[in-house]
C-alpha cells in the first residue's frame, strides 16, 4: 500500500472540519481541498447547488489524480451520507491508498454558536446560515457509527 493517504473530514457546518483539515494537511505534508473555499473563490456560495456539485465532482477527480502521484490529500467536504464515504473509501482502496475518516461530533447548540459567530464575518455575512438550515441538516446527516468507523484506517500521527 502507498504511503499516501486519503484523509476525509466528516461533520456538519461549524464542527471544525476546515480547521482540522488545515492542521492535518500541514502535519502530513498533504494537499488540502476545501470545497467552500473553492466556491467562494469562484464567486459562488455553498448555497449554489449546481456549482457546489460540480466543484465536489472536480475536486474528487483532482484528489484521485494527486493520490495516484503518491501525495496525501485532505478532502474537506463534510460527507454527510454514508454512501459518499463508502464510495470514496472504496475508490481510494482500489488505488492502493489508505483512508482515514475524521468525524467531528459536535452538539447542535455548539454548532449553532459557532455558526452564528461565523455568520457575522465575510463571506458568510452575505450568505448566512439560518437556524432552520442547521435543524434540517441535523435530520439529514448520517453520522458514522462504530461499525463504519472501523472500516477506515487508524489515523497516522506524523508524516
Amino acid at each position: 500500500m502507498s504511503e499516501a493517504r486519503l484523509i476525509l473530514t466528516c461533520g456538519l457546518p461549524g464542527a471544525g472540519k476546515t480547521e482540522l483539515a488545515r492542521r492535518l494537511a500541514a502535519d502530513r505534508n498533504a494537499v488540502r481541498l476545501t470545497k467552500d473555499e473553492w466556491l467562494w473563490a469562484l464567486g459562488s456560495s455553498p448555497w449554489d447547488e449546481p456549482t457546489r456539485e460540480s466543484i465536489e465532482r472536480e475536486l474528487w477527480r483532482l484528489a484521485q489524480e494527486i493520490l495516484r502521484l503518491g501525495v496525501s490529500v485532505v478532502l474537506d467536504f463534510g460527507l454527510w451520507a454514508r454512501t459518499e464515504r463508502d464510495e470514496m473509501r472504496s475508490t481510494a482502496r482500489g488505488l492502493g491508498i489508505g483512508v482515514e475518516l475524521h468525524y467531528l461530533d459536535v452538539p447542535a447548540d455548539e454548532l449553532w454558536r459557532r455558526i452564528e459567530a461565523r455568520n457575522s464575518e465575510p463571506p458568510w455575512d452575505s450568505h448566512p446560515i439560518r437556524r432552520s438550515d442547521l435543524n434540517g441538516w441535523l435530520r439529514q446527516f448520517q453520522a458514522p457509527d462504530p461499525a463504519e468507523l472501523a472500516l477506515f484506517d487508524p489515523p497516522r500521527t506524523s508524516r
